[in-house]
């Protein structure tokens, strides 16, 4: 037991606050059970630590621990939840909770017997967190994190300041805000930058290592948690990394599902899964033209990857200023708001509004008979009317 609150401590000490996630200020710190999920990477723990190294003034009411440490190989969580709670804790961090047996059940069972205790936990992106046997979804709320918006890569190189500019707001006010950001840095600048690295938040970490450190990433999630969570056999594994290769170099990929299954091999319900397990773990962002009743068993009409920092990684080759625009317009609207895919133009968003994506000199043809149908244009700085600077979209959250 002394050994996990040592290394609460040191964990929480060593913890970097220059930089905070504006979701940080979004969750219910008074909820007595409260979920995080987001991709291998986005920065999970490290907002568990700064909130607790940030509003913790009483450490011994206090413990974060991580659930794949070997301490719980031979002990159980509920026993460190009794001698934490009867030596007067209060606030319970937990991370990794998918690599504890059972782990919903036991959330379950420390929500209803220690009513005293909160309790924060992450989990990977794919987990099934609302799991009805478990009964959570009457207990916890769940938010969910994504990696960096461009807003958040400018505070932390350009030490900026930018709050979140809502949708309705770029629609509307574009040149309002052209002018706010224009005051203080010019966006194109740096925007490249973002598209390659500025995703995940270990980029601050150096940059030398950063293509090998996500691809480590990338790797954890398909040799590691896919067959843990999916009971996925190892020896399938590489036809998910075959799969995953052939979407990244043909990225927007429109999938025919009868030759993808062919030329790898499997069985065309299999390959629906596998490409419905690669959205899961936030490795692709799939298009649907109607996002209603979506499962696994329906396939995409158009597949990117998730966000550009992956296509920069794994696909260097299919980075076409094209594809990487409109692989970051889904990835930053995605996160609050309905995408799918339109019969005309390239996105159709919260079922209202049409964008065709393109550089500073796209027209609207395509877009002429649409009512509310705007432009998004790379590498312009200002827009008018219905054409809208495209970075801006990167100052969603």
């Amino acid at each position: 037991m002394d050994a996990i609150i040592e290394k609460s401590y040191q964990k929480v000490h060593e913890t970097d606050t220059s930089f905070i996630r504006s979701i940080m200020d979004k969750i219910d710190w008074n909820d007595r059970l409260i979920g995080i999920r987001g991709a291998r990477g986005v920065g999970k723990t490290t907002l568990l630590l700064q909130r607790i190294k940030k509003h913790s003034d009483n450490s011994s009411e206090t413990l974060y621990a991580s659930l794949d440490n070997l301490w719980f190989s031979e002990h159980s969580l509920l026993s460190l939840v009794d001698y934490f709670v009867k030596r007067g804790g209060k606030y319970l961090f937990l991370d990794e909770v998918h690599k504890y047996p059972k782990w919903s059940q036991v959330l379950k069972n420390i929500y209803d017997d220690y009513k005293e205790l909160k309790v924060v936990f992450t989990g990977s992106s794919l987990l099934e967190i609302l799991n009805a046997r478990a009964d959570l979804s009457r207990r916890a709320i769940i938010y969910d994190l994504q990696g960096l918006s461009y807003r958040e890569f400018l505070n932390i190189t350009q030490q900026t300041k930018f709050e979140v500019v809502s949708f309705d707001d770029i629609l509307k006010n574009h040149k309002q805000i052209s002018d706010e950001v224009l005051s203080k840095v010019k966006p194109l600048q740096f925007f490249g930058d973002y598209l390659r690295y500025g995703y995940y938040p270990f980029f601050t970490e150096g940059l030398t290592k950063f293509s090998y450190r996500l691809e480590e990433v990338v790797n954890l999630i398909l040799e590691v948690e896919l067959p843990l969570l999916r009971n996925i056999e190892p020896a399938y594994v590489s036809k998910i990394k075959q799969l995953l290769q052939i979407v990244s170099e043909s990225v927007p990929f429109i999938p025919n599902i009868e030759k993808l299954s062919n030329r790898i091999d499997i069985h065309r319900n299999t390959l629906l899964s596998y490409l419905y397990y690669l959205q899961e773990t936030c490795l692709t962002n799939q298009l649907h033209k109607d996002i209603s009743g979506i499962n696994k068993l329906q396939k995409p009409d158009k597949i990117y990857l998730e966000n550009t920092n992956l296509a920069y990684t794994l696909a260097e080759n299919n980075t076409d200023i094209g594809n990487m625009r409109e692989t970051f317009f889904l990835n930053q609207l995605s996160y609050n708001h309905t995408v799918e895919y339109p019969n005309n133009g390239d996105f159709w968003v919260d079922k209202k509004y049409l964008f065709e994506v393109g550089g500073k000199n796209k027209t609207g043809r395509q877009l002429k008979d649409s009512p509310n149908a705007f432009i998004v244009s790379d590498n312009i700085e200002y827009g008018f009317d219905n054409k809208i600077p495209l970075w801006q979209f990167g100052m969603l959250y």
